[in-house]
């Protein structure tokens, strides 16, 4: 490894904005990737990466290799968890804000940019508020199941610039109180790179991952915290319903979340099943050209709904991790059962056109561009709530003897006339 701690004490220049990128998991380093890149190609720039999370765990295959790999230099490894804690959250987070907040405090940012809904995520947001440092948050505004939504709803809190993925995740954090000029409609980084021409072919993604068969489907299922109790039995369900298929998988490892696990147990069984390939992670890159050329993307992450269908790729949502996202003709959505699964295994959706509802692949030419507007350095540290002004037909809540009377309570108490 060419760099890291050792290279950022002689970085910083006097006429330069420091930037930190925060990144725990290969997923969403791919979708941070974009935005560093065009970071690091600006003078008034300077760029820091905090790599800690899954990327420093080996049963993941230590993807902080990648990073290196995508040729990054400014690099600060940091290891929150072990094989005794991975699956305890409330420690990953205590464990990365004592990590991070060290690090900061010795080489403080500008900005720190955290993305999505992860614990690592989290703790920037609270360093950043905690350390009066700006904090930028990519993709807020979405919803799901599971933990996750709590956490990005968090940091959408704790954060004082949004850079979101399309009109209607801004309008959910202006009805969560943030201000209109703190929000930033730029796309899902990720589409940059799902739109380059720089990906790798299909034959060179197969032989790098000795993957031997032609027609195949990815099988990508992480846990739900809130539904560990059924959790063996859900994934014996998914991996059931796979088998009966017929179809050829590649399947990458669950995150570590609460139950990450119990999926790992239930995988390797199928290590020596001929129809399965089983991978720790994959670059993101190769992932990508994977996803473009697969028959479906099955299981509960968020590439089945965001990613697939930007390649018009069918996906296969099972269960509730994404509940209440994003709805498109080359999503079907089914329970944890072997028969719905099978079911739309069989009669996968055809002929689907690319959707571009998260984004055209302008994304960190759009982050960069809003960063060089010097108002943005100005803002203001100490956040406001920001009320949503009430439309014609509601009801303002009145007060009795200075309390303060639910709208719903107005009319029976005579006071909305």
């Amino acid at each position: 490894m060419s760099a890291g701690i050792s290279t950022l004490g002689s970085l910083a220049r006097p006429d330069s904005r420091r930037i930190l990128f925060i990144t725990g998991t290969r997923a969403d380093f791919g979708k941070l990737k974009p935005l560093i890149r065009e970071v690091a190609a600006r003078s008034d720039f300077e760029y820091w990466i905090f790599a800690t999370g899954m990327h420093m765990l080996s049963r993941y295959g230590s993807t902080l290799g990648e990073i290196y790999l995508g040729g990054f230099e400014h690099v600060y490894p940091y290891v929150n968890q072990d094989g005794s804690v991975n699956t305890q959250m409330d420690l990953v987070l205590a464990n990365t804000v004592q990590g991070l907040g060290h690090f900061v405090r010795e080489f403080p940012p500008d900005l720190i940019v955290v993305h999505g809904d992860r614990v690592e995520t989290l703790a920037g947001a609270i360093v950043g508020a905690l350390n009066n440092t700006l904090v930028a948050h990519i993709e807020g505004g979405e919803i799901s199941g599971t933990v996750d939504e709590l956490i990005r709803h968090a940091v959408t809190k704790l954060s004082h610039l949004h850079f979101v993925a399309n009109e209607d995740a801004r309008a959910r954090l202006l009805q969560m109180g943030e201000t209109g000029e703190s929000i930033f409609v730029i796309g899902s980084p990720d589409i940059d790179v799902m739109l380059s021409e720089s990906l790798p072919t299909v034959d060179e993604v197969k032989a790098h991952y000795e993957i031997l068969f032609g027609e195949y489907a990815i099988l990508l299922y992480h846990p739900v915290t809130t539904e560990v109790s059924s959790l063996r039995a859900k994934i014996a369900a998914v991996l059931s319903a796979a088998q009966r298929s017929g179809m050829n998988f590649v399947v990458l490892y669950p995150n570590n979340d609460t139950g990450g696990d119990v999926i790992l147990e239930a995988i390797r069984e199928l290590q020596e099943d001929a129809r399965f390939r089983v991978l720790p992670s994959m670059r993101f890159e190769y992932f990508l050209t994977l996803l473009k050329h697969a028959q479906a993307l099955v299981g509960n992450s968020s590439s089945g709904v965001r990613e697939a269908p930007v390649y018009g790729v069918p996906s296969v949502n099972i269960g509730t991790r994404q509940l209440n996202r994003y709805s498109y003709p080359s999503i079907v959505d089914v329970p944890e059962e072997v028969g719905a699964i099978l079911g739309a295994l069989q009669n996968l959706p055809r002929a689907v056109p690319p959707s571009f509802h998260f984004g055209r692949g302008q994304s960190a030419r759009q982050f960069v561009a809003s960063l060089q507007n010097p108002q943005v350095w100005r803002t203001h540290r100490q956040k406001q709530f920001r009320d949503v002004p009430a439309g014609p037909d509601q009801e303002r809540a009145r007060y009795v003897n200075g309390d303060a009377v639910q709208p719903e309570l107005t009319h029976a108490l005579g006071l909305g006339q």
